[in-house]
């Protein structure tokens, strides 16, 4: 198929962009949802269904807080993961991290 811009009009021209957006847009729609069957099947075919394999891991729930910084209350730590660094200073200063529990 051979089209002839240069012998086309401006709005002949955007009519044919138009119809090209559209078609890209309803191609790529279209390619998704065979995608979209496709994997569907797969999962079917080891017993489970795509949405338990794509929810994702589950939230963890949050940790309060068990340490704060005695001149900034603001700054706390759970105690869990690296210490930061305002936890070291107080323990390289021979102070005992209970003394910074909330």
């Amino acid at each position: 198929m051979s089209i002839e811009l240069d012998n086309m009009s401006l709005r002949e021209l955007r009519d044919l962009r138009n119809k090209l957006d559209r078609a890209i847009s309803t191609f790529e729609d279209r390619r998704k949802r065979e995608a979209l069957a496709a994997a569907e099947t797969a999962a079917r075919e080891f017993g489970f269904n795509l949405a338990d394999l794509t929810a994702g891991k589950p939230a963890r729930a949050k940790v309060a807080p068990k340490y704060a910084n005695p001149g900034d209350s603001s700054l706390t730590w759970t105690g869990r993961g690296r210490k930061p660094r305002w936890v070291q200073e107080y323990l390289d200063a021979g102070k005992k991290l209970e003394d910074l529990e909330i």
